[in-house]
C-alpha cells in the first residue's frame, strides 16, 4: 500500500469487509479502504481463475500489507456463497470490531465459453459465486443492519456490487458471467429499495481494470503511456468504491456507475422509449410493423462486447 492508514480519512472509524480481496480489484479496494482509515475484513477463499482449489492464502497477505502500513485488518477466508461462509463474514466483523459498516462484495471467477459449449456446471459454477455470492453476504449484512436499526442504532451502512460491462451489454463467450453480472444489477435495485428503511445504501460499480480475470483482455495496455499513468490498474476503481462505502455519499443509492481509468459514468438504464398504444389489441402483423416504427425512432442499443 503506496500510502500509509490516515486517522483522518473519509472511511475513519468505519469497519468495511471486502469479499474477493486477496487480489485484482478486491485486494486494491481493501487497500485503499485502510488508507482511509477503515477497518478491513478481508475476505477471500483462494482459488484459482476458474475457481479451482488453490493452496494459497491471499487474504492473509494483503492483511499483512494492510498492517504493514499502520492500517487494522482480519482476514477471512470462507466461501461467502454458502449461508454460513456469509453469516461468518458479518460475525467476523462485529466480533473483531464491534460492527460493520460497509459491504463491497467483488469476489468471482470466470468459465468463459461459447453458449453451445458452455456446459451446465459452468454455468452454475459461476452465477454462484457471482450472484449467489453477493446475495448471501447482503442478506446476512442487512439483517444484522435492520437488527440495529430496530435497537435505535439506525446505522450509515453502504454496500458496493461488482457488476461489469458484461452484464451491461452482454459479452460473446460469457454467457453465464454477463448473466450473473446483469442479475447483480437487478439485485441492487431491489436492495436499495427494500433496506433504505435500515439506513442502507446500496450501489454497484461495473469497473474495467487489469486483474487475474481480464488479463488477455486488456493485454494492449499492459505497458503504462508515457505520463505514468496506468489506465487499466484496478487501482484506479477504488476511490469510487471507497466514496461510495463512506458516510459522505449520503443520498446516493440504486444507482449504476463505470469506473475506469480516469473516467466515471453514471450508467442509465431501462427506461421507457418510444410507444405506440392503439387502445386495442394489435394483430401480429400489425404489432410488427408498429415495432418496426417505434424502432426506427429509438436509440440503437450499445454493441455487446465481442460481437
Amino acid at each position: 500500500m503506496s500510502v500509509r492508514a490516515r486517522t483522518d480519512g473519509i472511511c475513519s472509524g468505519r469497519v468495511v469487509a471486502v469479499t474477493g480481496a486477496g487480489r485484482g480489484l478486491g485486494r486494491a479496494h481493501a487497500l485503499a479502504f485502510a488508507a482511509e482509515g477503515a477497518k478491513v475484513v478481508v475476505n477471500d477463499l483462494g482459488v484459482a481463475l476458474d475457481g479451482a482449489p488453490d493452496a494459497e492464502r491471499p487474504a492473509d497477505a494483503v492483511v499483512a500489507e494492510i498492517r504493514a502500513a499502520g492500517g487494522d485488518a482480519v482476514a477471512h477466508g470462507a466461501d461467502i456463497a454458502t449461508g454460513a461462509g456469509a453469516a461468518g463474514l458479518v460475525r467476523t466483523a462485529v466480533e473483531t470490531y464491534g460492527r460493520l459498516d460497509t459491504l463491497v462484495s467483488n469476489a468471482g471467477f470466470l468459465r468463459d465459453r461459447m453458449l453451445v459449449n458452455l456446459g451446465e456446471d459452468d454455468w452454475d459454477a459461476v452465477i454462484r459465486v457471482h450472484l449467489r455470492g453477493h446475495f448471501l453476504p447482503l442478506k446476512h449484512a442487512a439483517a444484522y443492519w435492520r437488527a440495529e436499526a430496530g435497537a435505535g442504532r439506525t446505522p450509515v451502512a453502504r454496500v458496493v456490487h461488482t457488476s461489469s460491462g458484461a452484464g451491461l451489454l452482454g459479452s460473446v463467450g460469457q454467457g453465464n458471467y454477463s448473466a450473473a453480472k446483469a442479475g447483480i444489477v437487478g439485485l441492487t435495485l431491489v436492495a436499495a429499495a427494500e433496506l433504505a428503511r435500515y439506513g442502507v445504501q446500496v450501489n454497484a460499480v461495473a469497473p474495467a481494470a487489469r486483474t487475474r480475470m481480464t488479463e488477455r483482455v486488456f493485454a494492449a495496455a499492459m505497458t503504462a503511456p508515457a505520463a505514468g499513468f496506468d489506465a487499466m490498474a484496478p487501482e484506479n476503481v477504488s476511490p469510487l468504491v471507497v466514496w461510495l462505502g463512506s458516510a459522505g455519499s449520503t443520498g446516493v443509492t440504486g444507482r449504476v456507475f463505470e469506473a475506469e481509468g480516469g473516467r466515471i459514468t453514471v450508467m442509465e438504464g431501462w427506461r421507457p422509449g418510444p410507444t405506440a398504444d392503439r387502445g386495442a389489441r394489435w394483430t401480429p402483423a400489425e404489432a410488427g410493423e408498429a415495432a418496426r416504427r417505434l424502432l426506427a425512432e429509438a436509440e440503437p442499443p450499445g454493441r455487446v462486447y465481442g460481437a
